[in-house]
Parts: C-alpha cells; sequence; structure tokens
C-alpha cells in the first residue's frame, strides 16, 4: 500500500460486517423457513389426528400404556388401517347395500342431508381415481381488455351451457383462481380465440399464483415454426 492510498476506515470495515452477517442471515431463513414450516405442520396435524381418533381405540391397543410414551402418529396409523378397511367394505356388495340405505335416511334429514353431499362431491372431486384435470394452463384476458390473468382449462362447455351459449366457436370452460388462495375462483366459458395457452405445467402456473408472481418457472423450449398448437382433448359433448 502506497503512502497516497487512504486507510480503510473502521467504520466501513463494521458496516461490512453487519451486511454480510445479515445476507447470511437472511439465506439462512430462506433454508431453514419452509423446512421448519413443513415439519411443523406435519407435527401438528399428526398430533391433531392423534386427539380426534386415540379417544375412540380401545386402551388394550394403545401401545402408550406399555411404553409410558405418548408416541406422537400412533392415531395416523390407526386412522389409515380403518380408512383402508371402510374402503374395502364399501366395495363389496354387503358395504355397497349398507351404504346406499344409510344414504337413504341421510336424504331424508333436510339440514344434514346439505351438508353431507356437499362434503361428498368435494372428497370425489379432489379424491377420485379418475383422469378428470385440469388439462393446461392458460391466459385470458380479465378483469378488462389488456390485463391478463392465469386460468386452468379444465374442458369444453357441454349441455345447455354449450347450446344457450351464442357462438360459432368452441367454447373452453377454464378456471381462474385467486391469489393466494388458488382452492377459491371464477369459472368462465370463454371462446377458444380468446384463450391463450402457455407451455408452462399446471403446477408451474398453480405455483406462479400461489406466490404472487415471485415464483415463475423455467422458460419452455420454444416449438419449431411448424409445430402446431396442442388441442385441447377431445370429448364427446352431451346431448
Amino acid at each position: 500500500m502506497s503512502r497516497n492510498d487512504p486507510l480503510p476506515l473502521p467504520g466501513r470495515r463494521k458496516s461490512g460486517l453487519i451486511t454480510g452477517l445479515r445476507n447470511n442471515f437472511l439465506a439462512g431463513v430462506v433454508v431453514i423457513a419452509p423446512i421448519g414450516l413443513t415439519v411443523w405442520l406435519i407435527w401438528t396435524l399428526m398430533g391433531w389426528i392423534d386427539g380426534w381418533v386415540l379417544p375412540f381405540v380401545p386402551g388394550r391397543f394403545n401401545p402408550e400404556q406399555y411404553i409410558g410414551i405418548n408416541l406422537r402418529g400412533v392415531g395416523v396409523i390407526f386412522f389409515l388401517v380403518f380408512t383402508v378397511i371402510v374402503g374395502w367394505i364399501a366395495k363389496g356388495l354387503v358395504g355397497r347395500s349398507l351404504l346406499r340405505f344409510g344414504e337413504g335416511l341421510v336424504g331424508r334429514m333436510p339440514i344434514v342431508r346439505s351438508v353431507y353431499n356437499a362434503v361428498k362431491q368435494i372428497a370425489e372431486t379432489v379424491f377420485a381415481q379418475s383422469d378428470t384435470s385440469f388439462d393446461r394452463a392458460c391466459l385470458i384476458e380479465h378483469p378488462r381488455k389488456g390485463v391478463y390473468a392465469i386460468a386452468f382449462i379444465s374442458t369444453t362447455a357441454k349441455g345447455e351451457v354449450d347450446r344457450v351459449i351464442p357462438h360459432d366457436e368452441e367454447i373452453v370452460t377454464v378456471f381462474m383462481p385467486t391469489t393466494p388462495n388458488p382452492t377459491s375462483g371464477f369459472l368462465l366459458f370463454l371462446a377458444r380465440s380468446e384463450v391463450i395457452e402457455l407451455e408452462m405445467s399446471v403446477e408451474d402456473a398453480a405455483k406462479l399464483v400461489i406466490s404472487a408472481g415471485l415464483v415463475y418457472p423455467a422458460d419452455a423450449p420454444k416449438k419449431p415454426s411448424s409445430a402446431k398448437a396442442i388441442p385441447l382433448k377431445t370429448r364427446e359433448r352431451a346431448s
């Protein structure tokens, strides 16, 4: 160092040290927060299920009385085994008969019937083993021209909806979710020409919605100019 070079000031060194510590702390939070939150949610959910299930388990089957330790997750195991057994019985002839009889009784109860039907429809939609799902992510102009929103193509319009909407082209059914809660949103019926299909997957588009635009998926490779857009799955129109 020459005589003319300015000496480093202690204040600058201290400021640089604090900045480095702050950056390292924030980097640590980014790593720890998702892991810690996930573990906490799983641990809490297991405890909640244990609290509901274990009171119905006979004491002789509860391992806590033998080892003297409250094992988190025992109720989850009992719940899974019980659910599998119920599902196996429900798929049989006797189980289907009992299920129809029980639903017949519930159908005669005004308030209980509404709650049961709503919960059943949600459960069948979420857990049913079928190929029904969103086909592609897309962009639509909403709430006005020139403003675009992420949406998901579900199917083509069918039945009365397709019949009463005046159109000269195919009508597409899309679901436009809200941010940051994608389970709520709007069901829209748009002409095919008003829907811009995206190359990103449905999962990547959902991350974009949930993160409020902070998590962008990697760019999908561009198609050759001769390639055609992937058409929506062809489905039978309801008569």
